[in-house]
């Protein structure tokens, strides 16, 4: 897709030309999409190109640009674009041209700047640390930033700030309520907006619950939260961001084991194996283990079961991984599965899809209602062969959206993670004083 050029620039004839034939293919690429759409789901409205060279006099435009003029150039050009205004990949073609953030360098580690790179919360630390590595989108001058993070981990939080046993969030929530309040007294970056530029990434299953302390944190920041729960009123869908839950084992090795098994290579129809966390998992166990051979649906999973077959080889051994939620919403097991090449099973009715704004889930995923799971069997079953290989597939496609890298590639979870803040805040700026001309 080639780059859509500033309006202020005027073009020859030959640009003329070249910029009416790129129209023309956008046009045609939209109306095969229309085409085969009754046939085959579009599982990514992405499309995967080479990062594109950015022409010195657009650089010297972009760079002319107020942070606030960059947003409405930005807005203006996807509202304008010919046919495809929802098209995602202008969206992300649009962040790698414009988008600047800036981190505060404030707060003591480990709480701030200390990421937790390990276990089922290490999304918010591998953020943050690709996050404060990254050259490209951030920025040390905070005047020149559309978004400003606030690089904490909830985590390391927890773990230094809550007392065991006391059942008491409230000092996590001071915590951070006195953290933003020194920063828009040091700075005026969080009062010219009320936080509405501003970001977080929390993957505790306590990150909404510790924001209630400070009004605008919770009401207007932008939230990337792994406990995505529409169903509380602290997550709010199309302004917040699902964050995907990674569980990692081997920090050198982020992306060790990931792959799976061909179709023909997985007897087993379903399988679950964790802790009884929740009310849904105890209702998955009473009604599905030791009833079905083809259903292998455990709590932890027994050491005479472990001996023979692994949890990760019956992940790689099952056509469909049962991702039920726990005491939350959000489970590891969706990515778990991702990683394996096995279909995820989402049950988890309050669940905000983690980039549902580019990925089809009902592509690649089965998205069962808690009511149904006396029904899973059936519902699995009536999954045609030729469905289930193809979804089977889109899942080892689109992989590549849930990898951490040690150094972020395109399109890859830092870079889809980003993508969503960077679109949540874009749906919500208003446009103020800046006039981009036709």
């Amino acid at each position: 897709m080639s780059k859509h050029l500033p309006p202020v620039v005027s073009l020859n004839s030959t640009a003329r030309t070249n910029r009416s034939m790129r129209v023309m293919e956008r046009r045609a690429r939209l109306m095969r999409r229309k085409r085969h759409r009754k046939h085959a789901r579009i599982v990514e409205k992405i499309i995967y190109l080479p990062p594109p060279a950015v022409p010195d006099h657009l650089q010297r435009f972009i760079a002319s640009l107020t942070p606030n003029e960059a947003l409405a150039y930005a807005k203006s050009e996807i509202e304008k674009a010919p046919l495809v205004t929802d098209d995602p990949d202008l969206s992300y073609e649009l962040m790698e041209l414009l988008l600047k953030v800036y981190f505060y360098k404030e707060g003591e580690r480990p709480i701030f700047h200390e990421p937790h790179l390990m276990g089922i919360y290490s999304s918010e630390g591998w953020f943050m640390k690709l996050m404060e590595e990254n050259r490209y989108f951030v920025t040390r001058d905070p005047e020149k930033a559309h978004l400003f993070y606030l690089p904490y981990s909830s985590r390391q939080l927890q773990m230094a700030v809550y007392v065991p046993n006391s059942h008491n969030l409230r000092p996590l929530s001071i915590f951070l309520r006195d953290y933003v309040n020194m920063l828009a007294a040091k700075y005026p970056f969080w009062n010219r907006t009320h936080g509405t530029d501003h970001f977080l990434v929390a993957c505790h299953d306590w990150g909404p619950y510790i924001l209630k302390d400070h009004e605008e944190l919770i009401r207007n920041t932008i939230k990337a939260l792994c406990n995505a729960d529409i169903s509380e009123g602290i997550f709010k869908a199309g302004k917040d961001v699902s964050l995907p839950e990674t569980a990692i084992r081997n920090v050198g090795k982020p992306l060790i084991n990931v792959g799976g098994k061909r179709v023909s290579q997985r007897p087993i129809l379903a399988f679950f194996a964790g802790n009884m966390h929740g009310p849904v998992r105890p209702k998955l166990l009473e009604y599905w283990s030791d009833k079905d051979e083809d259903m292998k649906i455990y709590g932890p999973l027994p050491n005479r079961v472990s001996r023979k077959m692994s949890y990760l080889e019956h992940m790689k051994s099952s056509k469909f991984c049962l991702c039920p939620m726990g005491f939350e919403v959000n489970s590891p097991r969706i990515v778990e599965a991702i990683y394996y090449e096995c279909v995820p099973v989402i049950i988890a009715d309050n669940l905000a899809l983690p980039f549902d704004e580019v990925l089809d889930w009902s592509a690649f995923s089965l998205i069962v209602a808690e009511k149904d799971i006396p029904k899973l069997k059936e519902i699995l079953l009536s999954i045609p062969l030729r469905r289930y290989q193809v979804m089977q597939n889109n899942v080892k496609r689109l992989q590549k959206h849930f990898h951490w890298n040690s150094i972020p590639t395109r399109y890859d979870l830092f870079h889809m993670i980003l993508h969503s803040i960077w679109s949540s805040r874009l749906n919500q700026f208003q446009e103020s004083g800046y006039h981009n001309p036709s």
